[in-house]
């Protein structure tokens, strides 16, 4: 697939992953779910050492209760006054954070081990001894964690605070991104799809039959609860949240009718959606990213919420930040779906927009408004990895074909 497009935003985007984790003012830091979705490209272009210490940080800043950090820094070099910070007696050198209304630290962390085994072939990893357990060990130890502290037994499904899609502010206010006692606990399908991925990724890890017949029994009720509980086959969408308990929203307001892009496309990314289904689906974001005038179907969510219905007011700003903003770091991801199901002329063509703005930007911006305006810093690694990943494939079923 001769595009002189395509090979110039490949060129940027490994140009800026190979600069390693450093943030634009010099110090390393580290975020599992940002990483998780470069590390491949990382891999190709970095030092591989450093990536496979990298991981195993956030094993050795595992707490005692078996849960993953959100990232982590040197010590001393930055707190964002952040009242949480995460040590562990298994690294003297660095702190940790935690989005704690988030439920995809773990399962990016599995994630992102997966895939650096894919690329690398290195499976030594796993065997790594911290604290007198494997790297394997300690990531069934992460899996016993969320089905301890956030799994709801009567929906077999993970649980999190109400987020917009797989955004990091809870919509109550309060502490904004760690639980409190303003928490709706909800199940959506972000967190559930990224769960269906590791526990696959889990059974990778195994060499017997035996050993991975746990993990994948557990994928498959989970993809069962998902279908049964999140998914709307009539409209061919996941409702946005299962709560718990009850709303944080007024009775006259229908959530039920927001679409969220991003969980979507890590569903299908997880396997539980069909061809069909996909089909269907990549027509209604077509649809509503014309609705709202968005840039392309990274397009967050839509219709947004309406402004004031949260009590964190900054949240429901319409077409701000994951109200309806429009972010490459999933709409590329769903650009990858699309190839890998053989929708490779769609995936071409929904794609252009997120090139053609990378280019015209010189950037690789976090996220932009329906005005097409770049926002969030412009060296957003998360942008340039999916990217990077999707013409990968583009470029491999161009040889192919």
């Amino acid at each position: 697939m001769a595009d002189k497009q395509l090979d110039t935003v490949y060129t940027k985007a490994t140009a800026l992953l190979s600069k390693g984790f450093n943030a634009g003012d010099g110090y390393p830091q580290v975020w599992i779910r940002d990483f998780n979705t470069f590390i491949e490209t990382s891999c190709k272009v970095y030092s591989r050492d450093s990536i496979r210490t990298n991981l195993l940080t956030f094993i050795r800043l595992q707490q005692p209760n078996g849960e993953i950090v959100d990232g982590y820094v040197l010590k001393g070099h930055v707190t964002w006054n952040d009242p949480n910070i995460y040590t562990s007696p298994n690294d003297k050198s660095h702190v940790g954070f935690k989005n704690t209304v988030e439920t995809d630290q773990e399962t990016s962390l599995i994630q992102a081990i997966a895939k650096y085994i894919r690329v690398t072939g290195d499976k030594s990893i796993l065997q790594e001894t911290i604290a007198g357990k494997t790297a394997l060990q300690h990531l069934e130890i992460s899996i016993s964690y969320l089905l301890k502290n956030r799994y709801s037994k009567k929906y077999h499904l993970l649980t999190g605070a109400t987020t917009q899609d797989w955004g990091d502010v809870q919509i109550e206010g309060g502490a904004v991104v760690d639980v409190d006692e303003n928490t709706h606990w909800a199940i959506d399908i972000y967190d559930n799809a990224m769960f269906v991925i590791a526990l696959n990724d889990m059974a990778g890890f195994y060499k017997t039959g035996t050993e991975r017949q746990k993990w994948l029994q557990l994928k498959t009720t989970t993809i069962s609860s998902i279908r049964k509980h999140l998914w709307d086959a009539k409209k061919h969408k996941f409702i946005p949240h299962l709560y718990l308990d009850k709303s944080p929203f007024p009775a006259s307001f229908d959530e039920n009718k927001i679409y969220f892009h991003g969980g979507t496309a890590v569903a299908i990314e997880a396997g539980i959606l069909s061809k069909n289904e996909i089909r269907l689906v990549n027509q209604d974001m077509l649809r509503n990213v014309k609705l709202s005038g968005a840039p392309s179907i990274g397009l967050t969510l839509y219709p947004i919420y309406p402004e004031g219905i949260y009590k964190n007011s900054s949240s429901s700003k319409p077409f701000i930040y994951q109200n309806g903003g429009d972010w490459t770091w999933f709409g590329a991801r769903m650009i990858q779906q699309l190839i890998r199901y053989g929708f490779v002329k769609e995936a071409y063509e929904e794609l252009q927009p997120m090139i053609n703005r990378t280019i015209k930007d010189n950037g690789f911006y976090e996220w932009y408004g329906v005005d097409g305006k770049p926002n969030g810093s412009a060296a957003f690694k998360g942008s340039a990895g999916v990217l990077a990943k999707a013409i990968d494939q583009l470029k491999e079923w161009a040889k192919n074909n």
